[in-house]
């Protein structure tokens, strides 16, 4: 499995309060050990809210986990080239908008924000936002050159637009079914039709804030959505090509 989307807190480093909310410790060691059975090769490091545009807990965790793993960062439109090149030497291959929760640049510094770290870096966006608010926000994005979606877009509003982004090429990742409010069956079956390649598994380990925690049984209901051969691209192929992590 490529884990596409998890979370390291380490209080080693700084953590800021988002809305009164700090999460418990959740180092690297304690991801490896979570996912032990699960057969992880490789995944995403996401910064969450509480990290902000912290970038030493996430060049750390890349040098623990090693190859196969990257980062998606938060930064500031303010970050210099250099820090943008020093932080995709490290590993980072995304920059996130955190638009459901904060701690991120807001939708105003998106368009420019986007292409500059892909023009600089190849980096692709990925936005943590609720499907409700793609209306608003589907000329943007069908006009950036890699975007994805986290949670598979949090809930049943704005599905019609997720679904016309999926068909021009966004990518949706296949997480936090704990924390979304939709059918998650039929929103799976729902975007692979649209698009097989769009759907990317991941963990959201540790589940910060989630009403239900991921379970391994997450990835039996993927595997029972889609049928064996599909979900097998969805829980390794699809996000190795997205992020450009060899086998």
């Amino acid at each position: 499995m490529f884990d596409s989307h998890l979370h390291i807190v380490d209080p080693r480093f700084p953590l800021v309060a988002n809305a009164g909310y700090l999460p418990e410790a959740f180092t690297v060691a304690d991801y490896l050990q979570r996912v032990r059975t699960l057969g992880v090769t490789g995944g995403a490091v996401v910064s969450g809210s509480f990290q902000a545009f912290d970038q030493s807990y996430l060049v750390d965790a890349l040098a623990r986990l090693g190859p196969g793993f990257v980062g998606v960062t938060q930064l500031p439109a303010t970050a210099s080239d250099r820090q943008i090149l020093d932080l995709d030497a490290a590993g980072v291959r995304a920059i996130r908008f955190n638009l459901y929760r904060g701690g991120s640049e807001g939708p105003a510094r998106l368009d420019r924000l986007a292409r500059r770290v892909f023009d600089l870096a190849g980096w692709h966006t990925e936005l943590y936002v609720d499907a409700a608010d793609l209306p608003g926000l589907e000329p943007v994005l069908t006009a950036l050159p890699k975007v994805s979606i986290d949670h598979l877009g949090m809930s049943e509003a704005g599905r019609g637009a997720l679904l016309r982004l999926v068909e021009a090429g966004l990518r949706v990742k296949a997480t936090g079914f704990g924390r979304v409010r939709l059918d998650v069956p039929a929103t799976l079956r729902a975007i692979h039709a649209a698009d097989p390649g769009a759907l990317m598994a991941g963990t959201d380990l540790p589940s910060t804030r989630a009403a239900r925690p991921f379970a391994d049984a997450d990835l039996a209901l993927l595997v029972d959505a889609l049928g064996e051969e599909a979900a097998e691209a969805v829980l390794v192929t699809n996000a190795r090509d997205f992020y450009g992590v060899g086998a």
